[in-house]
């Protein structure tokens, strides 16, 4: 997944999952109210936009996060969906990656040539405990798609979804810890189940971060953000695996944002040099 795509901002907490959402504290860190759901004014046509040279500005074969910062099938967006449908189907050469909560609110509003699904569109449910799995994941293998997947972020019990994946219906299981204030704890061996369910099964699994919190045999490792990412893909527990040495690089000494970006790829540009 290369980029995100937020069409609309602002959200409604509704299960376990939202306790500690993202969105509603760095909304609340900058004076802002993460519950007040508008239409991203500058970013709302976003694939469509192109540069002076006639390019967009979103190339071909890109992936898109679809409503990071929102729930694309939230109730209040309903008269803005109709408008993004129609930007999926003018950009066929870019994949729009759908993640939702509200799964019982989907095939209500799916575009009406939606057939048996989009090509160019992946319908994703999260899947935070078992509770949420059992309840969101039938809905979504009920409902046609080219493309569907389940991500357990914040992972905050054990998972078995073993059923849902022997149907085959699912192409990946992403799966991730909290990294914000009040984050619970990630246990290694609810990942390492998760894996082994769907490594058995030739099923992707992508562990994309072990969150704030992680306990592994017994000890609890406080891991600062810029090091998840790293340390999730440093487990072991990716399918199929890597095939390559993940190192941990130093982060930049005078990035602003050292302490809190991802620090996945330690791309230099915040123009520091030196490590901390």
């Amino acid at each position: 997944m290369n980029d995100i795509w937020n069409p609309w901002h602002g959200c409604r907490r509704i299960s376990e999952g939202c306790l500690n959402c993202y969105m509603f504290r760095i909304d609340a860190a900058r004076g802002a109210d993460g519950g007040k759901i508008y239409r991203v004014k500058n970013n709302f046509s976003l694939p469509l936009k192109k540069d002076r040279q006639g390019n967009y500005k979103i190339p071909s074969g890109m992936t898109l996060r679809v409503c990071m910062t929102s729930d694309f099938f939230l109730k209040e967006a309903d008269e803005w969906r109709d408008a993004v449908w129609q930007m999926m189907r003018l950009r066929p050469d870019v994949h729009f990656w759908l993640l939702t909560k509200r799964a019982s609110r989907i095939r209500e509003c799916l575009p009406p040539d939606w057939g048996d699904g989009y090509d160019n569109v992946s319908l994703n449910v999260s899947i935070e405990n078992q509770k949420r799995a059992d309840e969101r994941l039938p809905i979504l293998l009920d409902i046609p798609a080219r493309h569907r997947g389940a991500m357990a972020t914040p992972l905050i019990g054990p998972l078995e979804i073993g059923r849902y994946l022997d149907t085959g219906l699912l192409e990946e299981i992403l799966a991730d810890g909290e990294n914000y204030g009040g984050a619970r704890p990630l246990r290694y061996e609810w990942v390492k189940s998760l894996y082994e369910e769907c490594a058995s099964r030739k099923i992707r699994f992508t562990f994309c971060g072990i969150g704030n919190e992680f306990i592994m045999n017994g000890r609890v490792y406080h891991v600062p953000k810029a090091y998840q990412h790293a340390e999730a893909q440093r487990s072991g527990l990716q399918y199929p695996p890597l095939g390559r040495e993940v190192r941990l690089q130093p982060r930049c000494a005078k990035c602003p944002k050292r302490f809190c970006c991802s620090g996945c790829t330690w791309c230099g540009r915040c123009g520091s040099d030196s490590a901390s």
